[in-house]
């Protein structure tokens, strides 16, 4: 099937490194002048066409085994065993000090919860890779449990292959709460203590008012009045994809989502200068990713900018008020 091309520009909003206008080309099968790779078929035949060490970021949230549309549920045993192959080849895939971010929630079968990324902490360690973070991404809204506490957190578990990793500070540094603190003794003694660019915004990370101070990764979910939301039934927002492909990669680098669903880690690489590669199975969601990419490189797609403030209700929204049926009993 021959590629299908976009002569459109794009421009790298928010990439501070790349002031010009790039061509964009989708291409349907990997090649290595390619830039933008979008294939419709099974992950693991897709996995062939890639060469050893390719990948510098394999970035995705995997199919949770919750009987949605696009999966068949099984038993929890069966469904880890499946990733197995899947996980070997990525491996391969994936270059000397590459990542793997990781993002699962939980799976819950008859009332009991079983943490996916405990269970896929072992199969990531059979292959070699070496945990760095355990980041907690949390979340305001979603369904309302009544027999358990209501779940309001995934995470995201970053793997790197080898000791010798990429690891970009500076580009996800928050504000810091304190700049004005001083060292209080040694030779630095009355000098500010903390780095101009902002500290680091650690592995549980909250995006809030004017900084990312509460060091949770609170970023919305997409739900239904999210600018982002498509007909998925488990898409991720954008933003979260933005920190992992700013720190963890170099421009011109490839980003690989082997479950891209509706493209979100694609359009996070595009927006900063990275090559990238999505696999999709389900035909609709991959021509809702080529859209959203064709979008993007024409400035409408809707995006949540990285960092903008969670929404706060005043009180006097309609909402918020106490029903005065609740008063009244």
């Amino acid at each position: 099937m021959p590629d299908s091309k976009i002569d459109t520009k794009i421009d790298s909003q928010t990439n501070s490194n790349t002031d010009s206008l790039t061509d964009l080309e989708i291409s349907e099968s990997f090649q290595p002048e390619t830039k933008l790779v979008l294939a419709l078929g099974d992950v693991q035949e897709i996995l062939t066409t890639i060469p050893d060490r390719t990948i510098s970021l394999i970035v995705t949230s995997p199919p949770y085994n919750l009987g949605k549309a696009y999966e068949a549920k099984v038993s929890i045993q069966d469904y880890l065993q499946s990733q197995l192959p899947i996980l070997r080849e990525l491996y391969r895939v994936l270059k000397d000090g590459g990542s793997i971010c990781w993002q699962v929630g939980n799976y819950v079968h008859k009332g009991e919860v079983f943490p996916l990324d405990i269970l896929y902490y072992d199969l990531f360690k059979q292959l070699g890779l070496s945990l760095r973070n355990r980041i907690i991404w949390h979340f305001a809204h979603g369904l309302h449990a009544s027999k358990r506490f209501s779940g309001r957190y995934e995470t995201i578990l970053w793997f790197t292959k080898g000791d010798h990793y990429t690891f970009n500070l500076d580009p996800v540094r928050i504000p810091s709460k304190y700049p004005g603190k001083l060292h209080y003794k040694g030779k630095n003694k009355g000098k500010p203590s903390g780095n101009p660019q902002g500290k680091n915004p650690s592995d549980l990370w909250e995006i809030l008012a004017k900084e990312w101070e509460k060091e949770i990764w609170s970023i919305p979910n997409v739900k239904s009045n999210h600018p982002e939301k498509t007909i998925h039934p488990c898409q991720y927002p954008v933003e979260l994809v933005e920190r992992c492909v700013l720190a963890l990669t170099l421009e011109d680098e490839w980003v690989f989502d082997p479950f891209a669903g509706v493209g979100s880690a694609l359009v996070a690489a595009v927006k900063h200068g990275r090559r990238a590669i999505g696999c999709e199975k389900e035909p609709e969601y991959l021509e809702i990713a080529k859209q959203r990419l064709i979008d993007y490189s024409e400035g409408k797609l809707k995006l949540r900018p990285m960092g903008k403030p969670i929404y706060q209700p005043t009180g006097r929204e309609k909402v918020t008020q106490i029903p005065e049926s609740w008063i009244q009993s």
